[in-house]
């Protein structure tokens, strides 16, 4: 059995951040990943500005933005009667007042490349974690599996769960989870992008009309997309048929958008949205974080964001407990204390837009006018900043915990 101060299963946002920054601490930290890399599609791919002021004060943000990206500093939408300006990331302070879109497997990649310059980290590939390792009533490391090696164990004073929404480690811990509920779900693929045409290019943009609802991200040579649809709508789709669902399409996209690389159902893949987070985030010796803790709607693209400000918080409060050997149900306990209001606001606010704005546009087959609060952000210019800052530094933004003065990679 190997030891190491603090496991984090799960290489995320959540675990690689909180494993560069404890490692940063001098903290021994082993991360595992179920995947033998991080390219899966269609995972979030926005940095928000909080993010990048993070990075920033790692010494990192010049570096990472050396990665091809594409820099957003506005969204809009177009409804049946314009086109709106609702947030301008221009208007925030600091040095990044946009949003960056980077595919999230080169996100993982820096983090995890730059965490490995520490002699005191380890992140190991295709590792399954598939149980909890107890001791008198407290959690002590995990059981995991690597192809051709078997079941191995690693013991260690803290075990972060960071393994996203359908966490196994959540499941296993009997933690109760609060569920909202959602009244959508979402349909993500890919579009060729045109050529640019006339009216405002906007890095996000939505697009409402009767009943329908689409969002463009732009990723340079192409869109991807985010088709609303009702919640467990994706069948009733797959009932009218796959051309009416790009005649759809082909409504609600600019003139030329190309939908060739829309052949069948196998180019969509559904996200079933969910709204949850536990009543309590530890067990003794077990910690859960982003998604695990807590998931998130996609409205905004938030969630990233949220994932990687837990894992500033709870590295900067166990960081030294853990070098100390000592890591109590109490200093857990403040991680979640610290990072409930940022959860418990973000969370009311997607609910609401997800019942009150999206949920109408979706049930409804009436040409949709522009909402007055959308109006009113594209007449007073100034106003656009407050959604900007909402998304893209949100509540309660963290900070990157100090090295220690003994030097980086110290051992206590």
């Amino acid at each position: 059995m190997s030891e190491v101060d603090c496991c984090i299963v799960g290489g995320g946002p959540a675990g690689m951040m909180m494993g560069l920054l404890l490692a940063r601490q001098g903290v021994e930290v082993l991360v595992l990943e179920k995947h033998a890399d991080f390219l899966r599609d269609f995972r979030g791919d926005t940095v928000h500005p909080s993010t990048l002021r993070l990075l920033d004060e790692l010494g990192l943000a010049e570096e990472f933005l050396e990665l091809p990206h594409q820099k957003v500093t506005q969204l809009g939408v177009t409804t049946d009667d314009g086109t709106y300006v609702m947030a301008d990331f221009g208007r925030l302070p600091g040095k990044f007042p946009f949003l960056a879109f980077v595919p999230q497997w080169d996100l993982l990649d820096f983090l995890a490349d730059r965490a490995r310059h520490y002699p005191n980290f380890q992140v190991r590939m295709n590792a399954e974690v598939v149980g909890l390792l107890h001791e008198n009533g407290q959690v002590t490391g995990v059981r995991y599996r690597t192809p051709g090696e078997g079941e191995r164990e690693v013991s260690a004073q803290l075990t972060v769960a960071a393994d996203g929404r359908n966490s196994v480690l959540r499941v296993e811990a009997g933690l109760h989870l609060r569920e909202f509920g959602s009244p959508i779900d979402v349909l993500w693929f890919r579009l060729a992008k045109p050529p640019a045409g006339p009216g405002p290019a906007f890095g996000g943009a939505g697009r409402i009309t009767r009943g329908r609802m689409l969002v463009r991200l732009d990723r340079d040579d192409y869109w991807q997309c985010a088709y609303l649809v009702p919640k467990d709508g994706y069948a009733a789709l797959k009932e009218a048929g796959f051309p009416a669902f790009r005649a759809d399409l082909a409504r609600l996209l600019p003139a030329g958008a190309d939908l060739d690389a829309l052949s069948d159902w196998d180019d969509v893949q559904v996200l079933r949205v969910r709204v949850d987070r536990l009543a309590r985030w530890h067990r003794p010796g077990l910690l859960l974080i982003g998604d695990a803790a807590h998931a998130m709607s996609p409205v905004g693209g938030v969630g990233i964001n949220l994932a990687v400000q837990d894992a500033a918080a709870a590295a900067r409060l166990v960081a030294g407990p853990l070098r100390d050997g000592m890591v109590s149900s109490r200093c857990l306990s403040r991680v979640r204390r610290r990072r409930l209001l940022p959860t418990v606001v973000t969370q009311f606010v997607q609910r609401q837009i997800q019942t009150r704005v999206i949920s109408r546009i979706l049930a409804g087959d009436q040409p949709v006018g522009t909402p007055r609060v959308v109006r009113l952000l594209d007449r007073y210019p100034v106003l656009q900043g407050l959604p900007a800052r909402a998304i893209g530094i949100g509540v309660l933004p963290e900070h990157a915990p100090p090295v220690l003065a003994t030097g980086v990679g110290a051992r206590r």
